[in-house]
């Protein structure tokens, strides 16, 4: 019995080849590019251990829970950490950046994510990379919810370690992911005598037995299924264009935080500042003692399709996420959630106004 998820053509070198060349382009750099088969943590996790060891000194700044988890990765590695943390509902600056190189000269890696997709914020990296550039530091960037949604220019902003995933913006599978690495990464990573080897996690396998060697032979089987949806969604952007996928995952942004503060209920944008919101999602904060769980479990159950979902971890009760990215930054899925919100809030004796938030998310798109 054929299945057409089954009874595939094996994918070639050369194919897989062509797929890392289209996400370069994707990326607009020219550095090597490793198409990585596992979610987006692989090659995080993959740049941190190859790049941290005992002496090294990395400045992490968090502006979210993946920030967090990077410090608990160098600390891992024996690193000495600096945490330059800020409130989850801002951004970072790249003053913060600078007063911190400039306190600890003894940083040589610096770790940032660009937007947290989990608290909805944003950061300024091309600001950023010009003072890390300044003060000679390697710059790690996850740009695993930023890619597709808002410019993302690795080379320009100097960043040595690019980390993206496809699962948001891009559209694509959650299971495949890539890094960009600059030639001052690789020196780093090659001379660090604890960076993995021969291991899942290792970048320089990559670097030694697939790209210096030609990109000849894969360093092993392919995870075919997503490697060829990776392959479509990077043709489905390259069809619509990356600015008009970035542009709609703006309006999408824009629309529902107009949206949400005309609707009412006490909702409001859980970042102050829209200068400071990724385009990839918005976080709405619910009154105090209204639990958004039971807000959010209510609007689904009219649509469980909704991009809805609760905030995580301590902020499960009083944030919102509504994750317009990918097929979903559209004012169809936008104008839906807050009805279903606007519903939900009504239900639970608020007052709201959908008429008005319709036609905030009609003008502001």
């Amino acid at each position: 019995m054929t299945h057409p998820f089954l009874d595939l053509a094996p994918l070639t070198a050369d194919r897989f080849a062509a797929i890392e060349r289209r996400v370069a382009a994707l990326l607009g750099t020219e550095q090597d590019v490793v198409i990585m088969q596992g979610e987006a943590l692989l090659p995080l996790e993959g740049c941190i251990r190859g790049a941290a060891h005992p002496g090294s000194t990395a400045l992490n700044v968090v502006t979210g829970p993946y920030g967090q988890t990077f410090g608990n990765w160098l600390r891992d590695c024996g690193a000495e950490v600096v945490d330059l943390e800020v409130p989850f509902h801002t951004a970072v600056t790249a003053e913060q950046i600078d007063r911190a190189l400039t306190e600890h000269p003894e940083i040589d890696f610096v770790s940032l994510v660009h937007a947290e997709a989990a608290t909805g914020n944003t950061n300024p990296v091309a600001e950023i990379g010009e003072v890390v550039r300044r003060h000679g530091a390697l710059f790690m960037l996850d740009a695993v919810a930023s890619v597709a949604a808002e410019p993302l220019l690795p080379d320009a902003w100097g960043v040595d370690l690019c980390v993206i995933g496809a699962q948001k913006a891009m559209g694509g599978p959650a299971g495949v992911s890539a890094v960009s690495v600059s030639e001052r990464a690789w020196a780093r990573i090659a001379a660090n005598p604890r960076a993995p080897r021969r291991s899942y996690l290792s970048l320089l396998d990559w670097k030694e037995r697939w790209i210096d060697g030609g990109r000849k032979a894969l360093l092993h089987a392919p995870a075919q299924l997503e490697m060829l949806a990776l392959e479509a969604c990077v043709e489905r952007i390259e069809a619509e264009g990356l600015d008009a996928v970035t542009a709609r995952h703006v309006s999408a942004a824009a629309a529902t935080r107009a949206g949400a503060s005309a609707l009412g209920g006490g909702l409001e944008p859980y970042v102050y500042e829209a200068r400071d919101a990724a385009p990839v999602a918005t976080t709405l904060r619910t009154l105090a003692g209204v639990d958004a769980r039971e807000l959010v479990a209510t609007a689904l159950a009219s649509d469980p399709a909704l991009p809805l979902i609760a905030g995580g971890g301590a902020l499960a009760k009083e944030m919102i996420r509504v994750n317009h990215y990918g097929a979903d930054a559209t004012r169809g899925a936008v104008q839906g959630s807050l009805a279903a919100l606007g519903a939900a809030l009504g239900e639970a004796g608020l007052r709201v106004d959908t008429d008005a938030a319709r036609k905030a998310v009609s003008e502001t798109w």
